[in-house]
């Protein structure tokens, strides 16, 4: 089964499962940045920025370190409390034997604190780099960062008992648009996929054919 197959069967169940005026809340943001003249996340052909962020394990890792060593898969994603995100980070677990066989490697970051990275890592048994990028730094440079809508605020605390701020140690309420992104080895961007609905991934079987590709 694809993985946007997993997601909207999961999108179903969540639609089912909430109470009404949280997936209302949560299509209404979607909606409004898909519809806004925002154009989120960098472009094929840019430069990607650098930088330096602690692992689950609070080991700086330095994006173009990596990038010495050959292509990066780096995906943004919300944090280990959002279920659509574990579903994504599990596919491409499954994809990182073939990742490494063509010389790349993947990153995946999000804004969560290093202790709930190291948790989900551990939980999910990933086996690649996950990032902590507590206050939306390299979100902010790859121009996925958003503030997260104070009626959002309202739903995740009084309804889902999410405090953002609170599970990611930070002093705002933000979130990545996720997206994923391949570099290649000189540190361009060779593919932007970035999308508002985060119920919808880039397949992993997409990424294995955009490396094969570089």
């Amino acid at each position: 089964m694809l993985l946007n197959e997993i997601l909207d069967e999961a999108k179903k169940q969540f639609v089912a499962k909430v109470p009404e005026e949280v997936h209302t809340a949560i299509f209404r943001l979607i909606r409004e940045q898909e519809q806004s003249e925002i154009v989120y996340g960098l472009q094929e052909g840019q430069p990607a920025p650098d930088f330096t962020l602690n692992n689950s394990a609070g080991v700086p890792v330095n994006l173009f370190e990596q990038l010495s060593k050959g292509p990066v898969v780096l995906t943004f994603y919300r944090g280990g409390w959002c279920p659509f995100c574990n579903m994504q980070l599990r596919a491409y677990q499954s994809i990182l034997p073939e990742i490494e066989a063509l010389g790349g490697q993947l990153i995946a970051l999000s804004p969560q604190n290093p202790d709930n990275a190291l948790s989900q890592q551990e939980k999910e048994n990933l086996r690649y780099h996950v990032l902590s990028d507590t206050h939306g730094a390299a979100a902010a440079l790859y121009e996925v960062l958003f503030d997260v809508p104070s009626y959002i605020q309202e739903v995740m605390t009084n309804k889902l008992k999410i405090n953002l701020a609170e599970y990611n140690a930070a002093d705002r309420w933000i979130l990545p648009v996720p997206s994923t992104f391949i570099i290649d080895k000189s540190g361009v961007i060779r593919s932007a996929y970035v999308n508002p609905d985060f119920m919808v991934r880039l397949e992993p079987l997409d990424i294995v054919d955009r490396l094969k590709k570089l």
